[in-house]
């Protein structure tokens, strides 16, 4: 939903200024450059603007997520959007990588570059009031390379918030050289879009995606909203957004899985989505966190888990539902309930372990140390998980290679049969094939004699198949 957060407090100064040189673009017939506004093409005139005149936009969906990474500086953000503290945090978050706000994110290095190399070459975009609707990283970039001036389009005089986010949007999903945005900044921008009261296939169409995915999406997007909710501690520590952005592809598979489960077994479903999200937040890679099944927790956990991570004893309890007087259902079973109160302690142990700040030292470390040894924990949990999975595969292997082989037989049939008939026979190839595949057959009956005491019907087909005559 767009924002409003006013007009910036020298909009009246930078409005005269860009008026003043929109009137020297349009006598010069200068260069235009085109955006989707109200649902047709217009054709902005571009000028030049000192970019520390200009404002970056405290709106904008490329840093959605990060904000919440300093919550004092989120509130003076909101506050004084136009402040000089609140417009450096927002340089600070363009500059940084999404998935790790420490370091500075490459992509605006290498933006640095190019700008230093071949100078501006698209135009960035504003309102009459100096406000970044596109540009917001090239306007950081270009003040931190010392340049005094960007190239920018200017939005209609009448421009509204709610074009400025349509705009923004529109620009982003040409997919052309714009740095792309992240994920969880993506579902930030669906959900707004959705709650603007658009339609869910308008919306996916937008985003160039089916609107089966935008559900997935949008589950995910709960999913972690959720996960946020359930993180937080009596200091008021939890998880941010932006603790998920590596973890798009382990989440999305989660709701594929997971969705298919809860089709036949709702229980066994909610058991593999908590144990898979207690995996995501100690950071597992997503082929580890395949092996969490719906009986992880119960089969490789339970018993190995410590004191200090075993959640207490749960039982299953009877909740009535609002206007069914006298009807009851389960809260979930004492399985689901079990492994959902792990979930939780490791949500918060990670929430808190990561609060500098926030909490005391003494805090922070006996969390983290929770988190080590939960580690530690799953670690072995994993193997035993791992050598099961490889278990099976190899015990499923070699039926599917007979069935493959038999599948392989029936082509043959197929095709013997349309070779004979149009006289395309190799008989002496096939005979040697035939022999070939005797042999084959032979030091397989060898081995499963040798294997089964007791042979059942295939097995002893198979050997007397290849018994010499």
């Amino acid at each position: 939903m767009a924002v409003k957060f006013g007009v910036p407090p020298e909009g009246k100064e930078i409005r005269s200024l860009v008026e003043e040189r929109l009137k020297i673009a349009m006598k010069e017939q200068g260069a235009k450059v085109t955006v989707e506004f109200r649902g047709e093409q217009k054709h902005l005139h571009v000028i030049s603007m000192p970019v520390d005149m200009l404002y970056f936009n405290p709106a904008t969906h490329r840093i959605r997520a990060q904000l919440t990474l300093d919550p004092r500086r989120k509130r003076v953000l909101e506050e004084e959007p136009w402040g000089e503290e609140a417009q450096t945090y927002l340089h600070d978050l363009l500059r940084c990588n999404p998935s790790n706000p420490t370091q500075t994110d490459p992509d605006y290095t290498a933006l640095q570059e190019e700008l230093e190399d071949f100078g501006q070459r698209q135009p960035g975009i504003i309102t009459p009031d100096g406000i970044l609707v596109d540009g917001n990283t090239r306007c950081a970039a270009l003040r931190d390379l010392g340049e005094s001036h960007i190239r920018v389009g200017v939005l209609p005089e009448d421009t509204s918030y709610l074009d400025i986010n349509s705009v923004e949007l529109a620009l982003q999903l040409r997919r052309d050289k714009r740095r792309p945005y992240t994920y969880i900044n993506q579902l930030i921008a669906i959900e707004d879009e959705l709650g603007s009261g658009r339609r869910e296939e308008d919306v996916a169409r937008d985003f160039n995606i089916k609107t089966s995915t935008l559900h997935q999406d949008r589950w995910v997007y709960q999913l972690i909203r959720d996960a946020i909710d359930r993180s937080r501690t009596a200091g008021d520590a939890a998880l941010r957004l932006v603790d998920f952005e590596d973890h798009q592809e382990k989440l999305r598979e989660l709701y594929r899985d997971f969705t298919k489960l809860s089709k036949t077994d709702p229980d066994a479903a909610e058991q593999l989505k908590e144990s898979r999200l207690a995996m995501v937040v100690l950071n597992y890679p997503k082929t580890t966190v395949r092996l969490a099944e719906s009986d992880f927790h119960m089969r490789y956990l339970n018993e190995r888990l410590p004191e200090e991570l075993r959640p207490s004893e749960q039982q299953s309890a009877a909740v009535a539902i609002p206007g069914l007087p006298g009807v009851e259902v389960q809260d979930g079973t004492a399985a689901v309930k079990t492994t959902r109160a792990l979930t939780d302690a490791l949500l918060q142990a990670k929430a808190a372990s990561q609060a500098n700040g926030r909490l005391d030292d003494a805090s922070i470390a006996a969390a983290d140390k929770i988190v080590k040894t939960a580690r530690k924990t799953f670690d072995v949990a994993v193997k035993l998980a791992g050598q099961n999975a490889e278990l099976k595969k190899r015990q499923i292997a070699v039926p599917e290679r007979l069935t493959d082989a038999s599948d392989h037989v029936d082509q043959c049939a197929k095709e013997f049969a349309d070779a004979k008939a149009k006289r395309a026979l190799d008989e002496d190839a096939f005979d040697d094939a035939l022999i070939t595949l005797r042999a084959s057959l032979a030091r397989l009956a060898k081995l499963a004699g040798r294997t089964f005491s007791s042979p059942g019907d295939g097995v002893a087909w198979l050997l007397d198949a290849t018994r010499e005559k």
